[in-house]
């Protein structure tokens, strides 16, 4: 057997059982008539294990934005969703572009910790 045989085989093996969080919205358009606006998003895990999980929330550029999120950091069971309120400010503009991720160590106890990250786009117009 090729060596180049050989590793695809060992490539498509491994990555054939593969499960990815998720978390719905992935994207949403917000029309609020205050200072700030809200968005209620679903993380929820795959794996058939408890899980660490934190949501936070990023500018367009990926740079932290100051937002209140409720919980911000929870344990969710294998299979399980729940729902996370983030409250945003708009800073003084009338839109902003944000992206809330959900975050988490899918494998604890492991040698090798993978910090998985899902994230989803949201616009928000504010009206007056």
């Amino acid at each position: 057997m090729s060596k180049r045989l050989l590793l695809a085989s060992v490539l498509v093996a491994t990555a054939a059982p593969s499960m990815a969080q998720s978390m719905s919205p992935m994207r949403g358009e917000i029309t609020s008539f205050t200072d700030s606006f809200a968005v209620k998003v679903f993380p929820a895990n795959p794996y058939g294990h408890r899980i660490d999980v934190s949501v936070k929330v990023y500018d367009q550029n990926f740079r932290p934005v100051d937002a209140r999120i409720s919980p911000g950091t929870f344990k969710l069971a294998g299979g399980a969703s729940r729902s996370v309120l983030v409250v945003v400010p708009f800073d003084g503009s009338t839109s902003r572009k944000i992206r809330i991720c959900t975050e988490s160590v899918p494998f604890p106890g492991q040698q090798t910790q993978i910090r998985a990250q899902i994230c989803g786009r949201f616009l928000a117009q504010r009206r007056s």
